[in-house]
């Protein structure tokens, strides 16, 4: 790996540490189970779609390995529909905070901080590896998708969720809505305004603020705005891929099946709240932010 990529991937790291996916969604103390409570129910109330699309319920029996278990949200599922569950996260923070879920619950099930590019495991050991939302966050996506290769069973299959470069959330919210909105963003009564307008923290916009400030050219380039866009200030990558692009990274496996999901409503301005759920899933099937790949080995 290069020193460009070993520093990014250290920041990507330290990002994720201090900031476990998921934890801010729970007013609760973590590792308890108000707080495993709480993030559970607004994953499966905001991305409904993620208990159908990842078949939870068909992995009975199957050898499962996780690549970014999170706070171990969609591990517990696995787990409770009898796979034999093996959760892995780039950080120490994520890996004890899943693993602390699991034991709350009586749960089985096996973790490890791994790197997603070098996975710690024998050729041909798991079923199925499912990972969401997590590798358009490692430097080297190409290379991580290939330990999946690599580490699944003959005919066994891969579930990966990535950023969907053609969809509303990136070609319409962050590259049109978001950028006009940096600009107000350089007033305080803008700041507030924004606030008003898309219900995001003050906080958070004030953060965005201050690198509008202080980092003005790099913030405004096509990949650090995308970044610091996607998962919070302070992210440090997050890419986005098209179908072919997608297609085109397990170009290796046998048979390969897309699919969009989840239509954010928060993200279309005045007119969400008013979306009803059919066409919320027609919407989602075209214009997704969750590409969902299925490769079957």
């Amino acid at each position: 790996m290069s020193d460009a990529n070993q520093n990014l991937k250290q920041r990507v790291r330290d990002f994720w540490q201090a900031n476990p996916c998921g934890v801010k969604f729970a007013d609760a103390e973590p590792g308890t189970r108000r707080f495993y409570e709480l993030v559970e129910a607004h994953r499966y109330a905001t991305e409904w779609h993620i208990t159908e699309a990842a078949d939870f319920a068909g992995t009975s029996g199957l050898k499962v390995l996780e690549i970014g278990c999170g706070l171990g949200t969609d591990g517990a599922q696995f787990a409770k529909a009898g796979a034999d569950y093996t959760g892995v996260d780039l950080t120490a923070a994520a890996v004890d905070l899943a693993r602390r879920r699991f034991e709350l619950y009586d749960l089985p099930g096996k973790f490890q901080t791994a790197d997603a590019e070098n996975l710690d495991f024998a050729d041909e050991s798991f079923d199925l590896v499912y990972s969401h939302g997590v590798l358009h966050h490692t430097p080297d996506t190409a290379r991580a998708i290939g330990e999946i290769h690599r580490v699944l069973r003959p005919r066994g299959r891969a579930i990966v969720m990535l950023y969907h470069r053609n969809s509303y959330n990136y070609r319409v919210n962050i590259s049109l809505l978001r950028r006009a909105g940096a600009q107000l963003l350089k007033w305080d009564n803008g700041v507030r305004l924004v606030h008003k307008l898309t219900g995001e923290s003050l906080d958070k916009l004030e953060e965005y603020a201050r690198l509008l400030r202080t980092q003005k050219q790099s913030y405004l380039t096509d990949d650090e705005f995308l970044s610091q866009n996607t998962d919070g200030p302070g992210n440090p990558l997050a890419r986005v891929y098209s179908r072919r692009q997608a297609a085109e990274l397990f170009r290796d496996y046998s048979e390969v099946t897309l699919k969009t999901y989840f239509f954010n409503k928060r993200w279309l301005p005045l007119l969400g709240k008013l979306l009803p759920p059919s066409l919320e899933s027609q919407l989602a099937a075209r214009w997704g932010w969750h590409l969902w790949i299925y490769a079957n080995k």
